[in-house]
């Protein structure tokens, strides 16, 4: 532990380390991406993606070892009993912070399959890290704003062939989809914009949750519900690269998916779509709820 040192100090420690990391395994993925890329052949491209989930995990693994190192954080986690590293997980979470993301990648690191994100479009021009997502066959959407859309009537259902795409390339190999259904991180600037229902949450969307069940269904072992909590106030990423970062709580629950919202045109029936419309607003609506129990509970401590 460096806890001992100035904040700042771990700060730049760990700040070193997870570049180091960056540069030591993107080039390292690249190696195997592009053949895979430049050589269509099915066989080849399963042999040699099996090998860059191996990659990317071992990068993980490094990235909880740098944590170790200079985190003192108390962790309160439920739920990792019974998690399948060979089947198939559709994953959901709150999202407040990137912080949210090493969190998941550090529980969920070998216990299921490699988490693949969906990401915004633009941020394939990220340094290095829109390589490594590249390689990794992350998918890559638009998150075009309905204003944008009314202007462009052309782009209306990119995001839906893009995660359609994706999803095709997941069918191949056992495969985390990891999916924030807010599509943005929570502030209380962007909750008080949309008039959010929720306390503690911005309004979910469906549409690539749909989608990603339509594509993959008879596939996924099952639904992964995450709840992330930070008793003492969401940190920045510097803030927990400083190891101000004291207690994260986090909560995960496995869900059955009604039958009938496995297989549905999301788009084109506007009954599949009200019905997994209330299904998503259910689970908010339990996952708010249970935010307002950790906070209370944590805040008795």
């Amino acid at each position: 532990m460096l806890n001992f040192l100035p904040a700042y100090l771990v700060g730049v420690i760990a700040g070193l380390l997870l570049t180091v990391n960056v540069l030591v395994w993107v080039p390292i993925l690249l190696v195997f991406a592009l053949p895979k890329f430049l050589l269509p052949i099915p066989s080849l491209r399963r042999a040699l993606n099996r090998i860059l989930h191996w990659i990317g995990e071992i990068w993980i693994a490094c990235n909880s070892g740098w944590m170790r190192l200079t985190q003192k954080t108390q962790w309160d986690v439920q739920g990792l009993e019974g998690l399948n590293y060979h089947g198939w997980y559709l994953v959901v979470s709150n999202h407040q912070t990137w912080v949210d993301i090493l969190v998941m990648q550090h529980l969920l690191n070998r216990r299921i399959p490699l988490l693949k994100f969906f990401i915004k479009r633009e941020l394939i021009k990220v340094p290095l890290m829109g390589f490594a997502w590249w390689a990794l066959d992350y998918p890559f959407l638009y998150r075009h704003s309905a204003e944008y859309l009314e202007k462009h009537p052309e782009q209306r259902g990119k995001d839906y062939e893009a995660t359609r795409l994706a999803c095709e390339k997941f069918a191949t190999i056992s495969t985390s989809v990891m999916n924030f259904l807010e599509g943005t991180r929570f502030t209380r600037e962007k909750h008080a914009r949309q008039k959010s229902e929720y306390q503690y949450l911005l309004r979910p969307k469906a549409g690539g949750l749909a989608l990603a069940l339509n594509a993959l269904g008879d596939k996924f072992h099952s639904l992964l519900d995450l709840t992330i909590v930070y008793p003492d106030g969401i940190p920045t990423f510097w803030e927990f690269l400083c190891g101000k970062v004291k207690r994260i709580t986090v909560r995960m629950r496995t869900i059955e998916v009604p039958q009938e919202l496995m297989q549905g045109d999301y788009e084109g029936d506007p009954v599949f779509r009200d019905a997994m419309h209330k299904w998503v607003q259910q689970l908010w609506l339990e996952k708010d709820a249970q935010i307002q129990a950790l906070l209370t509970e944590a805040g008795s401590k």
